[in-house]
């Protein structure tokens, strides 16, 4: 299991600090082959599959959050590192 692609763990506030630390040290690997590898790219990709998300939850037969949960915000998180 990677801990950056399964967020299921992601269930706390203290797992998500941990979540966001182990992607703040992938971002910092020079292989890190993340589409978006600049903060205003990371971010604007961020906005954009927070935006989309709807579909996500379609594709997958998935009910649309109402809230976000823990590991929901660590999926934006970590869509954000691709998304294009």
């Amino acid at each position: 299991m990677d801990p950056l692609n399964d967020t299921a763990w992601v269930r706390t506030r203290a797992d998500l600090v941990s979540y966001i630390r182990k992607l703040s040290q992938e971002a910092e690997a020079a292989s890190n082959h993340w589409e978006n590898q600049t903060l205003d790219r990371y971010l604007e990709a961020l906005s954009a599959w927070t935006n989309d998300m709807g579909g996500y939850f379609n594709n997958r037969g998935e009910p649309n959050p109402d809230h976000p949960s823990w590991s929901l915000i660590a999926d934006m998180l970590r869509a954000a590192c691709f998304y294009e």
